[in-house]
């Protein structure tokens, strides 16, 4: 066997996963996010264009674990766990979102792949309780779901026309979700469908939809929230926090047995041991985009990790909706929600508190205290390393674009994928 001069690297290692498809803007934020701000060199690799044996020879002193990879199913082969297992020296950190279920697949693959540190949307105080219980890990970091990015600021501010003008009373765009993620997740749904209901009989143009089909993504995203006076809002997150990996099962057999049960009945036979049985509520993005683009946020009542505060930088709906026909009249108060806009874009947006280079810089610091350093990395080894790294790029590339459409009947699409991913893994 021949000798592999493996590379150290005073950098950072993210590893994503990516489709090549349209992405959400949000999880392609995140990702970018270190390349574009961190002190420190680094470099991305998108699992899902295949493992290349040119990666084993670089040993990179720190691994970013994207939570691209933590789906419904995790995205890292073989190879890259073995690339894991065997970088015994590297500062393994991980970022999970959506943690309130699979909970013991995590905790199993934290305790395995020895994660020196995770990042949650978990609060400090709920800590003891799922990670300090279940796993090994010695550092726990409390963060948002997301931040404000420069194309969001560029975009909104290209696309925001005045209040005036726009075409949309109040909009809105949500999904239902499952049962087994309690009541909370449920509100996404509600209070769009029951505030829809209420101002029927009011003299508003609204936009308001919770079907999947009825999703807007993108730059068209952008331009839906600038044609809107208001939007709707609930927090981000769920209410029931699923440890056990019991809570989905449960449902499932129920709805199993009882296919048309609703949620209320469902909630009162087996869901209610369960309901907030863990915080797992923060802001969203979604908020960060209102306040970008200057709309008047509608917001059911929350903690929105304390940065949201009602009649400063919202109006507060009850979720019994017993406060509807007075919310309905503060929007036809203009100096009121005028100022609710400018206090939103104000501490949200030009404060500069939750943008993307404030978090990455924040990242860094908690690097720094861990005794890594920035820098003393010559210009010749970093491009040692990105050529290393890049070597067959057009070739996982083309690997990807196959892979988007492997579940087409293309003749011999198979054989393709399974003979681009064999030279990808030579090297």
């Amino acid at each position: 066997m021949s000798y592999i001069k493996e590379i150290d690297v005073n950098g950072i290692l993210v590893l994503y996963y990516s489709p090549l498809i349209t992405n959400a803007p949000t999880i392609l934020e995140h990702i970018n996010s270190f390349k574009m701000y961190s002190q420190f060199e680094t470099w991305s690799i998108n699992t899902e264009l295949g493992f290349s044996k040119n990666l084993e020879r670089l040993r990179f002193r720190i691994i970013v674990l994207h939570y691209s990879l933590f789906a419904l199913k995790y995205q890292l082969n073989n190879k890259f766990s073995n690339y894991l297992n065997n970088n015994k020296y590297a500062y393994k950190i991980a970022f999970f979102q959506d943690e309130y279920r699979y909970c013991q697949q995590r905790f199993n693959f934290i305790n395995e792949y020895r994660i020196n540190c995770v990042y949650t949307s978990l609060e400090p105080d709920y800590f003891k309780d799922i990670y300090l219980k279940y796993t090994n890990t010695p550092k726990l970091v409390s963060n948002l779901p997301g931040y404000v990015s420069e194309e969001l600021i560029f975009q909104s501010g290209k696309l925001t026309i005045p209040i005036e003008t726009r075409s949309i009373d109040i909009g809105y765009r949500a999904r239902r979700l499952d049962y087994y993620m309690g009541r909370g997740a449920q509100e996404k749904h509600q209070i769009g469908m029951e505030f829809k209901k209420r101002a029927k009989n009011y003299n508003l143009v609204l936009d308001i939809e919770t079907e999947e089909s009825k999703r807007i993504y993108g730059r068209s995203w952008y331009q839906f929230l600038a044609n809107c006076r208001f939007i709707l809002g609930v927090e981000a997150g769920v209410s029931i926090f699923d440890i056990e990996d019991r809570v989905r099962e449960e449902c499932a057999k129920k709805l199993s047995s009882k296919p048309g049960i609703t949620f209320e009945e469902i909630s009162k036979m087996i869901l209610y041991k369960w309901e907030d049985n863990i915080y797992y509520r923060s802001i969203s993005p979604r908020h960060f985009e209102a306040a970008a683009s200057r709309v008047c946020q509608i917001l059911f009542e929350g903690k929105y990790s304390g940065i949201l505060k009602p009649m400063v930088h919202y109006i507060p709906l009850k979720k019994d909706f017993s406060n509807f026909d007075d919310v309905i009249k503060m929007l036809e108060d203009k100096k009121l929600c005028s100022e609710l806009i400018a206090n939103a874009y104000r501490d949200l947006i030009a404060s500069d508190l939750y943008s993307y280079r404030k978090f990455i810089g924040d990242f860094d610091q908690e690097l720094i205290k861990e005794g890594f350093r920035p820098g003393g990395i010559a210009q010749s080894q970093v491009e040692a390393v990105t050529a290393i790294i890049q070597k067959g790029q057009w070739l996982r590339n083309i690997y990807g674009k196959i892979k988007v459409i492997r579940y087409k009947y293309i003749p011999g699409n198979n054989f393709v994928i399974s003979y681009l991913k064999y030279l990808i893994e030579r090297g």
